[in-house]
């Protein structure tokens, strides 16, 4: 079967559809098969369709294909029509397209990736006209694929309800942590981490967005709670709280900025933020951490959860939408708006370390249902679902 690939967020690891692609192409190749895959990625309107010099993976053909860089609607073009084009001019039998944007006049059978709704279900993530008339089309576009493809139960009935396309068309694969995501027995390396954002001995993390749905407010609103009522001893220091993540260039009420709310809640000394950590500094973080704790209000898959319980750290999470399914046994689910629920976990986690390490055994145990390989077999089956290979 050859199966070609949108390759738009190739490159772009930093995004979290970027991410999905690499990983995902790395484990399909990683399978003993026979399939040829060609993976499409938009460059400078002057390239032309060929497939580039030098060594590529077996099985593995890249091609460059005219894009206008800088032009709005170049985006759409590719999706809609080059894209599409280019897969029935090379003799594609099958289309995945890893993001929600398939097309709407699809050349060959395809499968598109829907990660969330987010667009669609949270007003305040609508933006502007032609965010939503975007947001229009590929909805309308995902009910003339052949299959989708989504990271959760819960996206997976968001998708059905939301977007009316039957049950028996929508596949959960879930997603996976990196593999450098793992326990580190490296105290160097942990140390050296510490002392380059001077961190301290002893801390709780979060590492995420900073946008509305990840929902700070009622984490550090626990937090004051927390304090209010503390009593410090040298067996249970006031608890400390690491913000990682790039934080908002302005305070907004779509990204409202934690530093604000720090201030005003008076917990200036005892929440650090430290801004965005690069990729390679992720593990130490999670690994340094007595805990996660992850108050998102929606998410359609949750990684950083799962990251966390791959390095060994529990996680205390919200209850909200596809996070029980990712968190499973490896920590705590609290109801998203719950101050005082959140303020009861996290003191519990802070306060009694028999319960971490119980935590610690679980969360590796759930992190480890979920890998990379089972993403790329179950994908396949898709893929050969949709083409009807026996």
């Amino acid at each position: 079967m050859h199966i070609g690939i949108n390759g738009y967020f190739w490159g772009q690891e930093t995004t979290g559809s970027g991410q999905y692609l690499v990983h995902l192409m790395e484990a399909l190749l990683s399978i003993p098969q026979d399939n040829l895959y060609s993976l499409f990625i938009p460059q400078q309107a002057e390239c032309s369709l060929v497939e580039p010099a030098g060594p590529s993976a077996p099985r593995l053909r890249v091609f460059y294909v005219p894009f206008e860089e800088g032009q709005a609607w170049a985006k759409i073009l590719f999706e809609q029509l080059t894209f599409p084009k280019a897969c029935q001019v090379i003799g594609v039998e099958l289309a995945h397209v890893p993001y929600f944007a398939s097309s709407l006049s699809p050349s060959v059978p395809t499968v598109v990736t829907i990660h969330d709704l987010i667009p669609l279900l949270l007003p305040a993530y609508r933006g502007d006209f032609r965010v939503r008339l975007y947001t229009r089309l590929v909805s309308r576009a995902a009910r003339r694929a052949e299959a989708i493809l989504t990271d959760s139960q819960a996206s997976q009935r968001d998708i059905i309800q939301t977007l009316r396309i039957p049950e028996e068309r929508v596949h959960v694969v879930y997603l996976a942590a990196a593999q450098r995501f793992r326990p580190m027995a490296d105290r160097q390396a942990l140390a050296a981490l510490r002392a380059r954002y001077g961190l301290p001995e002893r801390y709780m993390l979060y590492l995420g967005g900073f946008d509305q749905r990840r929902n700070i407010s009622t984490l550090l609103r626990a937090l004051a709670e927390i304090v209010r009522d503390w009593r410090e001893s040298d067996a249970h220091p006031l608890p400390r709280l690491v913000l990682a993540g790039q934080l908002p260039q302005a305070d907004t009420p779509f990204s409202p900025d934690p530093r604000r709310m720090v201030r005003e809640l008076g917990l200036e000394k005892i929440v650090q933020c430290i801004g965005r950590v690069a990729e390679e500094e992720k593990p130490s973080l999670y690994n340094g951490a007595r805990f996660f704790v992850f108050p998102s209000i929606y998410e359609g898959f949750g990684l950083p959860p799962l990251e966390a319980m791959a390095c060994g750290a529990p996680v205390i999470a919200s209850n909200a939408t596809s996070l029980p399914e990712i968190v499973g046994e490896g920590g705590f689910l609290v109801d998203a708006y719950d101050v005082g629920g959140w303020a009861q976990a996290m003191v519990a986690l802070w306060t009694q370390p028999e319960r971490r390490r119980a935590l610690r055994t679980q969360a590796l145990a759930q992190a480890a249902r979920f890998s990379w390989a089972k993403t790329a077999r179950e994908t396949l089956q898709v893929y050969q679902q949709v083409a009807r290979v026996p």
